[in-house]
């Protein structure tokens, strides 16, 4: 009886004991360090509130957001990054190369969390992707380069297509590397690229200017935060100048972009939960490997297709995860 009672005690203690560790440790506080605006970011938060609740975490219960958003200064970011760790934040997510360099140099013991980072390890973020080895990780946009792939849709769509521009951010960490390897693509797929710059928004309309001067056939443009932030007014620019437009983020194609190869921004959201799932339950950001997209999807707008005077070949209207009449 004695023994029986014991138990029942001892059994008792240790719920006692594991529901005061938990509400000890909960609420925990993650902190958001935005590139963009509020209200770019807005469509993404339930995704990751949703994507969280699957993994068995409640905002507001288990755990507490504190943003910082930039609002499209990335000049901004280190400031705001500073300002989370004086919070003293248990883990940090953070978007695009710039983003995850701000939250790198405020802290090196943080747990940081990055999404569309082109080269984690090139940067410094990794040693390397299976095993990082800093308080970093999360999910790279290195997929293989895409942009030949992207060109090769444009040669498809058009098929003398011979000039084509290339719209770049010359402050983005990773425009670099682009244009080191802007001659080898060329050779690659045959066509004449000349690089565009524009790093404000003042500065769109003179890039298209530029490229129609040029004789541009059609703009490539680059995966970069800031462009994913206009990608409604680099749209319009491009249908305005009767440009065909060819995007690394799919969401642009879906507001008046004419076609985009790339990584679902919304699926990397989700992932990255996954990532924040695991820092909660006590793993550590050096020994989590950064993963890859294995998802490509390629959105083609018929309508801009159609003001454009451009007839979509079949194949790759078959090819396409959306098609948006």
């Amino acid at each position: 009886m004695n023994t029986r009672r014991d138990l029942l005690v001892h059994l008792a203690l240790g719920a006692l004991a594991s529901s005061m560790a938990r509400a000890q440790q909960l609420p925990r506080t993650l902190g958001n360090l935005s590139p963009y605006s509020r209200l770019q970011a807005e469509p993404f938060r339930p995704v990751f509130a949703q994507a969280m609740r699957v993994l068995g975490y409640v905002e507001g219960t288990d755990y507490v957001g504190e943003d910082r958003f930039a609002d499209g200064n990335d000049r901004l970011l280190p400031a705001l990054a500073s300002e989370l760790v004086s919070l003293k934040v248990d883990v940090i997510v953070t978007s695009t190369s710039n983003g995850a360099a701000a939250a790198q140099a405020a802290t090196s013991s943080i747990p940081i969390v990055f999404e569309g980072v082109s080269d984690p390890v090139r940067f410094g973020f990794a040693d390397s992707l299976a095993h990082p080895g800093h308080n970093l990780t999360g999910l790279s946009n290195l997929s293989g380069d895409l942009t030949n792939k992207r060109l090769a849709f444009l040669q498809q769509i058009i098929p003398k297509l011979h000039r084509v521009a290339v719209l770049v951010n010359p402050v983005n960490r990773n425009q670099s590397t682009f244009a080191a390897r802007l001659a080898a693509i060329a050779e690659q797929t045959g066509l004449e690229l000349f690089p565009v710059n524009a790093s404000a928004s003042e500065e769109l309309e003179q890039a298209f200017q530029s490229i129609v001067q040029r004789h541009g056939e059609a703009v490539l443009v680059m995966p970069d935060g800031y462009f994913w932030r206009l990608g409604v007014r680099i749209s319009e620019l491009a249908l305005r100048y009767r440009m065909p437009s060819m995007f690394a983020f799919p969401e642009s194609v879906e507001v008046g972009g004419l076609i985009g190869y790339g990584v679902d921004t919304f699926d990397s959201v989700r992932s990255q939960a996954t990532y924040v799932s695991r820092i909660f339950k006590g793993a550590k950001p050096a020994d989590i490997p950064i993963e890859q997209p294995t998802k490509i999807d390629l959105v083609i707008n018929r309508k801009t297709a159609d003001a454009l005077g451009l007839k979509i070949p079949r194949l790759i209207l078959l090819q396409a995860t959306r098609v948006i009449e």
